[in-house]
């Protein structure tokens, strides 16, 4: 047996054309595009290739790009100071800032100075309280793409058993609550978690989010299983997930690539998640996007 591939590149581009035309919808009632800015502080390169490619994928889908690109050497306050500026700014309903940041700076406090409902990336503290109890907000954009892919294996995820390895905040944890929210039996492990393979072995959904290159192994896969691979890890054989992809690929009943899974759906993501908070902003009835 060999696991079916969930396409991430092909998801995504169908939910970027869903939200650019939702964005039509938005323009004709408003006058006006949803507008992102994205503030990159540094010239670190991963960080930069991000950008570049929420900016072209902000332009894509009919929206308005917003960049801010900071020296370094930027302090703390300056960088607090461009986030009220980009809060009170009417054109802007979504901010990012790209991570992680320079040393020196507070990522949690300049997170917490986001308004949270222009919180697009999901990160700020009232956004998690508000996924944490099943309220509306701006949902982790990961999380959200991953989830997205797995209703593409289980329309109906109710009664599924599912683990998660990985607590951070970014991935983990709001995969977690997404999960519950959608009726799974969800176990929360991480590296330290005693006899993991045991329990891998247990689930019908691994998500893999623990941030090791090719930690889980494919034996540690129960046979059917659907792998969701978070992981993001460059080596010198080039980009590998969490998961052995060889050796998973023969116990899943489905796996997502990396690279080609999970990374196109978050860029893809965020764009649905400013528009969400562009039509809250506005008062315009949200679409199924």
């Amino acid at each position: 047996m060999s696991a079916t591939i969930i396409d991430g590149k092909a998801a995504a581009a169908e939910l970027r054309i869903r939200v650019a035309r939702a964005v039509e919808t938005f323009v004709a009632a408003t006058g006006r595009p949803p507008g992102l800015a994205v503030v990159l502080v540094g010239d670190d390169p991963a960080s930069a290739v991000y950008v570049r490619s929420k900016g072209k994928a902000t332009a894509a889908t009919g929206m308005i790009g917003h960049e801010h690109r900071l020296p370094a050497d930027t302090t703390q306050g300056a960088l607090l100071d461009l986030i009220e500026t980009l809060n009170a700014d009417e054109a802007v309903d979504g901010i990012l800032v790209q991570l992680p940041l320079p040393r020196g700076i507070d990522t949690d406090l300049v997170i917490a100075a986001i308004d949270p409902n222009k919180d697009v990336d999901g990160f700020h503290p009232i956004n998690a309280g508000r996924l944490a109890t099943g309220l509306p907000g701006l949902v982790p954009c990961t999380p959200l793409g991953s989830l997205m892919l797995l209703k593409q294996v289980y329309p109906d995820l109710a009664g599924l058993d599912a683990i998660v390895v990985g607590r951070s905040n970014i991935v983990g944890k709001p995969m977690a609550q997404l999960l519950l929210q959608h009726s799974c039996t969800v176990t929360i492990a991480h590296s330290r978690t005693r006899d993991l393979p045991a329990r891998i072995r247990q689930a019908d959904i691994v998500v893999a989010a623990v941030g090791i290159a090719q930690f889980i192994k494919g034996d540690w896969i129960k046979p059917g299983a659907t792998v969701i691979d978070v992981g993001i890890n460059r080596t010198d054989a080039g980009l590998v997930g969490d998961v052995d992809f060889a050796g998973a690929v023969g116990h899943a009943g489905a796996i997502t690539p990396v690279p080609g899974g999970v990374g196109p759906m978050t860029i893809a993501c965020l764009m649905r998640n400013t528009l969400v908070a562009a039509c809250r902003r506005a008062g315009v009835d949200e679409q199924r996007i």
